[in-house]
Parts: C-alpha cells; structure tokens; sequence
C-alpha cells in the first residue's frame, strides 16, 4: 500500500509508536479451524495488549465467531494457540481461562433483580456475603444502575440490561473480556449511546477486550484497533485511522464505508488516471513503469470546484458532471459522472462492490462526493453543472495483469 504525495494526513504518533508496546494481555497464534472439509480459518494471528479493545470486523461467515468461541473454549482450534497473559489456554475447559464473554442476548435470569443477576457468579463461587455486596454496589455505582438495583429484567430497557450483563461478567474479574456482538439487539439510538458507555467503562477497568461486529461504524468508534477478516484470513490489522485512511486491499477499502476506486497506469513519478497526471511518491520495489494500479480514495478526499483554480494540495483527476445531489443532514453527497472515460487496465482480479455507497465502475465512470455543510453552502451545486475534480488523499494498490495468451 502506497500513499499519494499529494496530501498526507498526519498520522497520529501516539498510535502509530512502536516504542513501550505493552505486553500482550491476550495472544492467538497461528489458529486454523476446519468443519469437515470446510476451513473457517487460516492461520490467524494477533495480539491485544492490557486495557486495550480490539474489535474484529467483517462479514458473515467470515469467521470472526469461530475465533471468539476458540479463546472463549467453546471450540478447539484444528491448529494453534491461545495463550491469556503468558500462559497457554488452548486446552484448557472454558471454565478454568477466566474469560468473560457477553452476547447479544442479555441470558439474564428473569426472577433474579439486578443486584441479584450481578452477584450470581460470586454466589456460585461461595464468596463471603460481604465481598458479594461489596462488589455489587461497586458494579451498580460503575455500571450507573444504582437506582435500579431491586428491578427485575422485564422492568429494564435494553442498554440497561445489557450493562447488567457486562456488570455480572466483571464480577468474578476476568482477565478478558469477549463481546459476541453485543449491541445487535439494540435500537440505532440506543446501540450508539451505550458503546460510548462500554468504551468509558473499559478504560476504567482497564481490562483487555475483544468485539466481533459486522458494523463498520461500530467498528471504528470502539476499537483501538481493527482486525478485517474475509473468508477465514485477516486482510488488515491496524489502529481506525490506518484501516480507514490507508486501506491494504480493495476489500477493506470498500467494506470500511464508501470508496472510490479508479484504475490509473504507472508513469514515472506520476499516475496516468482519467487522462491527468497525478504526482506520487510509488515503492520502486513494488511498482513499475507501466503498471496499471488501483487509486482508492474516499468521498470526503474530492474537492469539487467549478474552475480550475484549486485549492493548495488538491490535484486534478478530471472534470465531471453531476448527475445527483443528495442531502444527508450535516453533509451533502453527490454523484458525479466523470467527462473523461478511465481506460480500464486488464487484470485477473474482480472489483469488490461491499457498500452501496462505492460507485460501480464503467468505462462512463461515476464516482462519489461528500461535501460538509459549509463546503456545499459556500459552492452550490445542481445536477447537470459541470465541475472540476481533485484529490486531496488517496491510497495506490497493486494489481497483476492478465497473462498475454499464446497465439
């Protein structure tokens, strides 16, 4: 993955340091899983360091449960290890790993109140009634359901009953904590309120804790780090930023929201693309003259202008026309139809087309906008006006040509 000289963000140093890395809390290392014939996963590897979250994204059936449920214990790996805190788990029942996994449904016991549901597991663990009751109105003050201690779990919302889940799992101290999607069941408002709490909550107790969500938005706002999986492998592990901002591969770049994507022709120290030349600084060890590239780039990274006079680090990819406008709230989306065709490099690979929000790709290419309320207020734009496009980020992916076939 290459980034364009046109304009580089600045990288957050303190996520991006390599220097006082905390010890791994929590470590797969090399898991397979297969079921029959069928392989889930292939060779995963991570580690999540102490009081950090990191949160493994992707599709259905791309294998991010399996994972949950082999450092939870609930299946064994085919090949690998899972090693909690330096000691290694991976045969050990899921009783004896003291990991806490909270699910999408609450499994509260419904005759039980809330202080009762929190203190359940120290009650089975015959503690002393004191350090119990001790533990519990810490829970509640931490969990902020004070007030709703003697509540059933009919008489509570959602997001309350779904901190009553996280308090009974903190209670017997976990050294991991596991989120099998927990929000899933939750309304839109609700889900986003109560993730807000959950990462407040676990900067507090400062314990590891691994999500599994298909949500992208999710995905970003919990995690201090996003693993993508696709079809059993991981695609990209990296801080939101990086996963957002400088994507490894098509796929995470289209599955991390919308994305455009044109096919431009490498040409000394500059992309050929939509017939401008856009300056980039390429690896040498991994583009060459000539190769066709992939130039991935957000809705938000267009500057859309209706003259040539463009703005300090934007660069002209072409002019366009605007075939759609639409408002969204605090932004303005257009959909603009570029003048000048993208001659499409041939190459063995398939687009990936994950959000309806990525414009598909013709030789009459479309590609998406995103304009801030302020941007779209101060140039107002109407379907049918002609603008000039430039670029303000983007990202440059390798692709292999088709093999020239044999007379």
């Amino acid at each position: 993955m290459v980034r364009a000289k046109s304009k580089l963000i600045e990288i957050d140093r303190k996520s991006e340091s390599t220097t006082n890395t905390p010890q791994s809390a929590a470590s797969v290392r090399g898991l397979s899983k297969r079921f029959g014939k069928s392989s889930v996963l292939e060779n995963i590897s991570f580690d999540v360091a102490e009081g950090e979250a990191l949160v493994l994204l992707g599709a259905s059936g791309s294998g991010k449960t399996t994972i949950l449920r082999i450092i939870a214990g609930l299946e064994q790996p085919y090949t690998g290890k899972v090693i909690l805190h330096g000691r290694d788990v991976t045969e050990l029942p899921a009783r004896e790993r003291g990991v806490g996994v909270i699910f999408q449904s609450y499994a509260l016991f419904p005759k039980m109140n809330v202080e009762k549901n929190i203190g359940y597991g120290l009650r089975i663990r015959k503690r002393k009634r004191r350090e119990i009751r001790e533990t519990v109105d810490h829970l509640l003050e931490l969990v902020q359901l004070q007030e709703h201690r003697k509540k059933f779990p009919s008489q509570l919302s959602g997001g309350q009953q779904q901190r009553v889940a996280i308090a009974r799992t903190l209670a017997y101290k976990p050294e991991v904590l596991l989120f099998d999607e927990p929000f899933g069941a939750l309304d839109t408002q609700t889900r986003v309120h109560l993730r807000r709490e959950i990462r407040a909550l676990l900067r507090k107790v400062n314990v590891p804790a691994i999500f599994i969500t298909h949500d992208q938005e999710e995905a970003l706002e919990l995690g201090d780090r996003v693993a993508v999986l696709n079809n059993g492998h991981i695609e990209q592990i990296g801080t939101p930023y990086e996963i957002y901002n400088r994507p490894a591969t098509e796929y995470v770049a289209t599955f991390l929201g919308a994305a455009n994507i044109l096919e431009g022709v490498v040409r000394g120290n500059y992309l050929e693309v939509a017939g401008s030349k856009l300056p980039a600084v390429l690896d040498r060890e991994k583009f060459r003259d000539g190769d066709c590239v992939k130039i991935v780039f957000r809705p938000e990274d267009v500057v859309a202008t209706k003259g040539d006079l463009l703005r300090s680090g934007a660069h002209r990819i072409s002019s366009g026309i605007v075939d759609e406008v639409t408002f969204i709230g605090a932004y303005e989306r257009l959909r603009v139809r570029l003048a000048t065709s993208v001659d499409e490099c041939k190459t063995q690979e398939e687009p990936f087309y994950l959000t309806t929000e990525t414009p598909e790709r013709r030789p009459s290419t479309s590609i998406s906008i995103t304009r801030s309320k302020p941007e779209a207020n101060t140039l107002r734009l109407s379907t049918g006006d002609r603008i000039t496009l430039a670029l303000t980020s983007f990202t440059v992916l390798p692709i292999p040509r088709k093999p020239q076939s044999r007379a």
